[in-house]
C-alpha cells in the first residue's frame, strides 16, 4: 500500500518541482529527514528520492530566467572552507578511503543544499514551506514514535530507522529538540489562523516531548532542557509557561517507567557510568589524533576505525594530561566520538574545529542581529519571531550535541542558511523603506 501510494504521488512531485523550484528545495529536504526509502517495500524502495528531488531543483533553478545572486557572507565562507578544509582532510585521511570519501560526499550535499537555500528562497511562502516540511519529516517521526510510547504505557523504547542518519536514539533525540522551537514558531504563525492547525501543533509538541523523553537519551534531556531554559528566559508570561511545565510534567511522570529515571540519575553520577566513561575516553582519543595531525586530522571517522582506535589507545598513557583519572580505552572496542566538537576535531583536526566553531557561532549572533534590527526597524513581527526560534535551535543543537556525534546534519546547516536568507534578502527591504518612512516624516 505504501509503495502503491509512494509511486503514484511521485510523478506529481516530479511535475510540482518544476512549476516551483522552492517547492524541491522543501522536498530535497524533507526527503533528507523523512527517508523515504526506509518506510516502503519492492520496487519503490530502488529510487533514489533525495537524488532524484535534490538534481531536479538544481536543473529548475538553473532553467528559470530570474536567478538571485549568491551572496555567502562570512557564515557562507566558512562552510565553504570547511568543505574545502574537509575535501583535504578526505584527501589524506588515515581511514579507509572508501568510508571517508563517501562521508564527505553527504557533507557536499548538505553544503549544496545550504547555496541553493541561499539562491531559492524570495519569500516568506517559500521559507514556511520549507519549515513544514521539516514537521512532515522529522515532527512525523515525533508524532508517530510519541503516540507508541504512550499507547504502551511508557514500555515502547524509541529509536530512529535503521539506515537513517537519525537511526541513533541519541541522534533522533537531538533532532527531535531542534524542531521545536520550529514548531513554535509555526504555532504562532499559523495557530491564529486555524483551529486544526492549532491543536495539530500543539499535540505535536507534547508529542515531541513525549518521544525525547523515550528515547531515554540523556543528551536528549540536556537538549530539551536547554529549550525550556531559554523559552523561559524569553517568555514575558513565566507564571503561564510554569503552569503549562507542571501541567505537563505531571502527566508524564505517571507514564515515564523507573527504569527512565535511573538512567537520567547517573547524569549526577557520570563518571560512575560506563557509558560515559566510553565517551570521555572516545574524546580523549579523539584529541590525542588532533594532537598528531593538528592540520588536518584524521579524516572522517578516524577515531572509530578499529585499526587507528588500537593504536590511539596503546598511546593513551604517553598523554597524561588528558587522562583525567578514567581507566585506559579497551583497544578492542573503538567507539564513535560522541560529540560534533571532538568528532570534528578528530576528523579535520583543529582549524576544522576552527570552521565549524565559527559557522555555529556566527549564526547564533547573527540570528540574533537580524532580529534586533528588525525590531527597531518596525519590520515584520514573524521575522523577529522567526530568527528568535531559529537562533534557539542553534543554541539547543550546540548545547545538546555536545555528547552526540552528528556533526555533519543537514536541519541545522539549513538552519543556518536560512539565518542569511533573513538578513541578505529581507531585512535589506524592511531597512531601506524604514528609512524612506524617516526621511518622509522628518
Amino acid at each position: 500500500m505504501r509503495d502503491a501510494f509512494l509511486l503514484a504521488i511521485f510523478p506529481i512531485l516530479i511535475y510540482v518541482i518544476f512549476q516551483r523550484a522552492f517547492i524541491g528545495l522543501g522536498l530535497w529536504i524533507w526527503t533528507a529527514m523523512f527517508f523515504p526509502n526506509g518506510w516502503v517495500y519492492g520496487i519503490a524502495q530502488n529510487i533514489r528520492y533525495n537524488l532524484v528531488f535534490a538534481g531536479l531543483t538544481i536543473v529548475v533553478y538553473f532553467m528559470s530566467k530570474q536567478k538571485s545572486k549568491l551572496k555567502l557572507g562570512p557564515i557562507g565562507g566558512l562552510v565553504i572552507l570547511f568543505l574545502i578544509w574537509t575535501a583535504l582532510s578526505t584527501a589524506f585521511s588515515i581511514q579507509a578511503p572508501d568510508v571517508a570519501m563517501e562521508e564527505w560526499m553527504k557533507l557536499a550535499k548538505i553544503v549544496a543544499l545550504f547555496v541553493f537555500i541561499l539562491l531559492i528562497i524570495e519569500k516568506k511562502l517559500h521559507i514556511d514551506f520549507f519549515l513544514w516540511c521539516l514537521i512532515l519529516s522529522v515532527g512525523f517521526f515525533a508524532a508517530i514514535e510519541g503516540l507508541k510510547y504512550i499507547s504502551s504505557g511508557g514500555g515502547h523504547h524509541i529509536e530512529g530507522m535503521r539506515g537513517h542518519i537519525l537511526q541513533d536514539n541519541n541522534q533522533l533525540a537531538l533532532a527531535l529538540a531542534v524542531l521545536l522551537p520550529i514548531c513554535f514558531y509555526l504555532l504562532g504563525e499559523y495557530g491564529k489562523k486555524s483551529w486544526i492547525l492549532k491543536f495539530g501543533l500543539l499535540g505535536l509538541i507534547t508529542l515531541d516531548i513525549t518521544s525525547i523523553i523515550g528515547t531515554n537519551s540523556r543528551g536528549g534531556l540536556v537538549a530539551l532542557a536547554s529549550v525550556g531554559g531559554y523559552l523561559f528566559i524569553k517568555s514575558k508570561r513565566k507564571l503561564i509557561f510554569i503552569f503549562l511545565v507542571v501541567c505537563i510534567g505531571s502527566t508524564m511522570i505517571g507514564l515515564i517507567p523507573e527504569q527512565w529515571f535511573n538512567r537520567m540519575d547517573t547524569i549526577s553520577d557520570a563518571t560512575s557510568d560506563s557509558s560515559f566513561v566510553g565517551r570521555v575516553q572516545a574524546w580523549q582519543l579523539a584529541t590525542i589524533l588532533a594532537l598528531q595531525n593538528p592540520l588536518i586530522g584524521g579524516g572522517f571517522k578516524a577515531v572509530e576505525f578499529p585499526p587507528n582506535w588500537n593504536i590511539l589507545a596503546q598511546e593513551f598513557s604517553a598523554y597524561p594530561f588528558l587522562q583525567f583519572g578514567t581507566t585506559p580505552p579497551d583497544p578492542a572496542r573503538a567507539h564513535a566520538a560522541h560529540s560534533i566538537y571532538f568528532q570534528v576535531l578528530g576528523d579535520h583536526g583543529f582549524i576544522g574545529l576552527f570552521l565549524y566553531l565559527g559557522i555555529f557561532g556566527l549564526t547564533f549572533l547573527k540570528a540574533g542581529a537580524v532580529a534586533k534590527k528588525n525590531r527597531l526597524a518596525n519590520g515584520p513581527e514573524w521575522i523577529t519571531n522567526l530568527t528568535t526560534m531559529l537562533r534557539l535551535s542553534i543554541f539547543t543543537y550546540c548545547i545538546g550535541g555536545a555528547a552526540l556525534s552528528l556533526a555533519y546534519f543537514d536541519m541545522t546547516f539549513s538552519i543556518c542558511a536560512l539565518v542569511l536568507v533573513l538578513e541578505y534578502k529581507f531585512l535589506p527591504k524592511i531597512l531601506g523603506s524604514h528609512k524612506k518612512v524617516v526621511i518622509k516624516t522628518s
